[in-house]
């Protein structure tokens, strides 16, 4: 068996995410690539929750499929919902104390909410047997499950092991999961890599208000900031997590912040302050549908055009869109350092897809960047904060530093940071800062910024960028096309994505927006695009909804 997919499914409480982790944790430990799909309405109890979790052979999966091989329903509405995922072979456990008998024919039927209360659980608990009831069903060896369980259950350990017990009794083995041959690696979060990103890049301090999708970056760093000597503050606002950034960053700390797009839109006058002040910040801005609040707990690429721009006046950023967690850590490190070393602010683009899905992770693939130096004033007085440097860039000085003073101005200003409105002085202000976007095009342009996959001599491409990436690359190898991703989005790869797109004849762009943003980003430097697949209900493509709909438009 190459791909195995299974379904868990009930009510906003019920622990469907982290019931799906650990059977997604198990399939790990037997041998598996994991790829798991979070669904969640924005509601703190009732709705319906599910989770896809699947597991293949292979590596580099980052999407679903429509059809699953088990289904696990905790209530009546998980089968409802998901019967057209069903198909001949496909098994069901279903809780018996809530889904009347007549609802799950030839379905396995365990009573989850009786046997967690016998052995003492709390219902929450009820996960735990309907992980046991699944492993036995599908021929994964007890030690396996009672291993894993007692890793990731650290509180109630052996009430949740009994319970789990009990599941793993009360089915009969259905067939046997033949083990995979991939050895286990972690598994974590779009968001956690992010803050692995950053955290091996130096980040000294990470400032975010909560919000959806972002926030698991703040409860990562959070957890691990006792490990280290990191810094994680919940300010009262946006609008005071971009002013705190920026006074950590003016200090010498290097910065992070996170947010999404109602909370980005408080920052971006803080944002157009550090590019006048030229004091360095990154910015993590997981997408979801809008305007305004939109569908919150959804997926979306809708915010590219305004990233690009956000912030009045003109000065130059670095916008990264990784498409999986390798990208992440290695991007998310990059994009510190480089923030760093020009002085700009910088950006790192995701979604909900990728900032809330789970993925296998394996630590070696990525490269690791570390800490990069950075221009540093080199003593000589007086100090002048915004002193002519090489390809613009002032050397750097942070406060306190004996004997000096730092002055850093959101006015036009002077070499001293004394605000100005003397018009040479304005320009020689506007061409020291725009003169860093040689510099940083150069960067780029040296660091690999597209990336291509799929059959590299195909003629026909899909243009992606993103986690559509993800999903793009499973399709391009299906169908045998030419995958290209521009990693970087600021500035513009123009140059390295005509080289990846050379000898193409047709170019195929796929994204989660209704205006193909990126599509016209390319065509504004010139590429022309034969066909647009867009999406934008808030979903992810299944694997083979997107085959077919690249199919329908490839000739």
């Amino acid at each position: 068996m190459e791909d195995f997919s299974v379904l868990i499914g009930g009510k906003a409480g019920d622990g469907i995410n982290r019931a799906g982790f650990v059977i997604g944790r198990i399939l790990s430990r037997i041998g598996y690539r994991i790829y798991m799909y979070y669904d969640y309405p924005s509601l703190i109890r009732g709705g319906h929750n599910f989770t896809i979790v699947r597991a293949s052979r292979h590596a580099g999966i980052a999407s679903h499929h429509v059809s699953v091989d088990c289904i696990l329903a905790l209530d009546h509405a998980t089968l409802l919902r998901h019967a057209g995922r069903r198909t001949p072979a496909t098994i069901t456990i279903v809780n018996s104390d809530s889904v009347k008998a007549e609802n799950h024919a030839g379905g396995l039927a365990v009573p989850l909410d009786t046997i967690t209360k016998e052995e003492g659980g709390i219902p929450i608990m009820a996960n735990s047997c309907l992980i046991g009831a699944f492993c036995h069903a599908t021929g994964i060896p007890w030690d396996v499950v009672g291993t894993v369980l007692d890793e990731e259950m650290p509180q109630e350990t052996e009430k949740n092991i009994a319970i789990a017990r009990r599941g793993f009794d009360a089915v009969p083995e259905q067939f046997i999961l033949p083990k995979g041959e991939a050895p286990e690696v972690p598994l974590v979060t779009g968001n956690e890599a992010i803050g692995l990103g950053l955290l091996q890049a130096g980040l000294d301090a990470y400032v975010s208000y909560p919000m959806t999708p972002s926030s698991g970056i703040l409860h990562y760093l959070a957890e691990v900031a006792g490990e280290t000597s990191l810094k994680v503050i919940h300010p009262e606002s946006e609008i005071a997590v971009m002013l705190m950034a920026q006074g950590f960053a003016f200090a010498g700390s290097r910065t992070a912040v996170g947010t999404s797009g109602g909370g980005f839109c408080l920052m971006t006058e803080g944002v157009s302050m550090a590019g006048m002040t030229e004091v360095p910040v990154t910015i993590v801005v997981s997408m979801r549908p809008g305007p305004s609040t939109g569908v919150p707990t959804y997926t979306a690429q809708g915010d590219l055009a305004f990233i690009l721009s956000a912030g009045q006046g003109e000065f130059p950023r670095f916008v990264i869109a990784p498409a999986d967690p390798a990208q992440a850590f290695e991007w998310s490190g990059r994009a510190l350092n480089l923030s760093w070393k020009y002085q700009v602010p910088s950006f790192i683009l995701v979604d909900k897809t990728l900032s809330e899905g789970t993925f296998s992770f394996d630590p070696e693939e990525p490269e690791w960047t570390g800490e990069e130096p950075i221009p540093r004033w080199d003593g000589t007085h007086p100090y002048h904060r915004y002193a002519e440097g090489e390809g613009g860039v002032s050397p750097f000085c942070p406060v306190p530093t004996t004997g000096v003073v730092v002055k850093v101005n959101s006015y036009a200003h002077d070499e001293d940071g004394i605000t100005t409105e003397d018009p040479d002085r304005v320009v020689r202000l506007v061409e020291k800062r725009m003169k860093k976007s040689r510099g940083m095009q150069a960067e780029i342009d040296a660091l690999d910024p597209v990336l291509v996959s799929g059959d590299p001599t195909a003629a026909t491409a899909i243009l992606c960028w993103g986690t559509t990436s993800g999903i793009c690359r499973e399709v391009g190898d299906i169908i045998g096309l030419r995958v290209v991703q521009p990693v970087v989005l600021s500035p513009f790869p123009a140059v390295a994505l005509r080289d990846a797109l050379a000898g193409v004849s047709r170019i195929i762009s796929v994204e989660d927006n209704a205006g193909g943003q990126l599509a016209s980003l390319a065509a504004a430097h010139g590429i022309t695009i034969s066909a647009q697949i867009l999406r934008y209900d808030g979903r992810p493509h299944a694997l083979e909804e997107l085959r077919d709909r690249v199919m329908g438009v490839k000739a």
